[in-house]
């Protein structure tokens, strides 16, 4: 009786299906294997150990023209990172309100970047995966609405994209860490982008209300507050603070000569996140189905140096005395809660460049087989660390 239950729900949704709307099925795949080539060594979720999930995914994407210019898309990934655990990544209904004009609502892409709206799909780009040091936020997508116009400045195609949403959910601050919650509230924003022939350019700027609970800082900013120095605390803790991000970039794509370059900022004000520049310049030359490049990146985090030394050494006691500002008012060999304060904005500073080379065959009109070799170097510990990456990307 379940079985012949289960069938006629089954057979009920097809028939709905199909009178009311055409359902289109795509797909797309990465199979990455890689690892580090030193002992002891770890990047982009690998170590000395040769990982066949760390990168590898799988992904649907179902599409649905309802008539009368209203649409719906959802997109199912399967992460080897996350056990395979398939997730929806996309889920929006968009209405064509006419030529030039479309909104959309649901979850999406936050358009952060120029590769933003298929980051997942590697085939759609020559590197095993996109220049860390930029594309490194640790989520993509927000729920909200976005308003697309496309048209023409003369010879010039031009696509405005407007977003309005929130974003909530668990993040990971670093490799091994707890997940931190983020929360991102009145996340609004504008992305433009121009192409003429074999050139295109883009800007994105987008602001955002955010809070990550931080809880690596939650002794210190306890202690503070103890001592009464809420503004030294707040000014540590990143709770709905006013953040933003900006980007810019081009790219040219001139017979076999390719060349993309992007650069970003980001600043969440009076927090403990550094403020963070990021660029990355990439060149390639396709020979037949085969296509070279060489990229360079850089990443630099740092808070300014006028944050340095605000909290007191000391404040006034009862009857005159003074009273050290220490982390343990207990312990006389307690450090003062300037220096593990600075020691905290110090600590945030990070300054990288890579460089990679890589080469990508395409082998098959749906699928490419590409290798990349990254070397990272962390200019603050002078630690150079080695990326071998072999994939094979499919569209289906």
């Amino acid at each position: 009786m379940k079985k012949r239950l289960l069938a006629a729900v089954v057979s009920l949704a097809c028939i709905s299906l199909n009178v009311q709307a055409e359902i289109r099925i795509n797909g797309f795949a990465s199979i990455v294997a890689g690892q580090t080539l030193d002992d002891d060594t770890r990047l982009y979720g690998y170590d000395d150990d040769i990982s066949y999930k760390n990168e590898s995914m799988f992904a649907l994407q179902l599409s649905s023209d309802l008539q009368d210019r209203l649409s719906a898309t959802a997109q199912i990934v399967a992460r080897g990172n996350e056990d395979f655990d398939a997730e929806f990544e996309w889920a929006y209904v968009s209405y064509q309100i006419n030529d030039d004009l479309k909104v959309s609502g649901g979850k999406m892409r936050i358009p952060f970047y120029r590769y933003s709206d298929f980051l997942d799909v590697g085939y759609a780009y020559r590197w095993v995966r996109p220049p860390q040091s930029v594309y490194n936020f640790a989520f993509s997508t927000y729920e909200g609405l976005n308003l697309l116009h496309s048209t023409t400045l003369g010879d010039w195609d031009s696509t405005t994209q407007l977003i309005y949403g929130s974003f909530s959910g668990r993040v990971p601050s670093a490799a091994g860490a707890t997940p931190e919650q983020v929360e991102l509230n009145d996340l609004a924003g504008i992305n433009w982008t121009i192409s003429y022939d074999w050139f295109s350019a883009r800007a994105a700027y987008i602001v955002a209300e955010t809070t990550i609970s931080a809880s690596s800082v939650v002794g210190l900013t306890a202690a503070l507050n103890g001592y009464g120095l809420n503004n030294q605390a707040n000014s540590l803790l990143i709770s709905e603070d006013d953040g933003a991000f900006f980007g810019l970039g081009f790219s040219i794509d001139y017979d076999n000569f390719l060349f993309d370059a992007e650069y970003t900022e980001i600043e969440v004000e009076n927090s403990l996140l550094p403020d963070q520049t990021q660029y990355y310049a990439s060149v390639g030359y396709r020979i037949d189905d085969w296509t070279v490049h060489l990229t360079y990146e850089n990443n630099d985090d740092e808070h300014d140096s006028n944050r340095l030394n605000t909290v007191p050494v000391s404040i006034s006691g009862p009857n005159g005395t003074v009273i050290p500002v220490s982390l343990d008012p207990t312990n006389a060999n307690s450090p003062l809660l300037r220096d593990v304060t600075n020691q905290v904005l110090l600590g945030a500073k990070q300054e990288s460049s890579t460089v990679s080379v890589g080469a990508r065959y395409d082998f098959h009109p749906s699928a490419a087989l590409k290798v990349d070799l990254s070397r990272y170097n962390d200019d603050i510990t002078d630690q150079d660390i080695d990326v071998l990456a072999v994939a094979i990307d499919l569209v289906f």
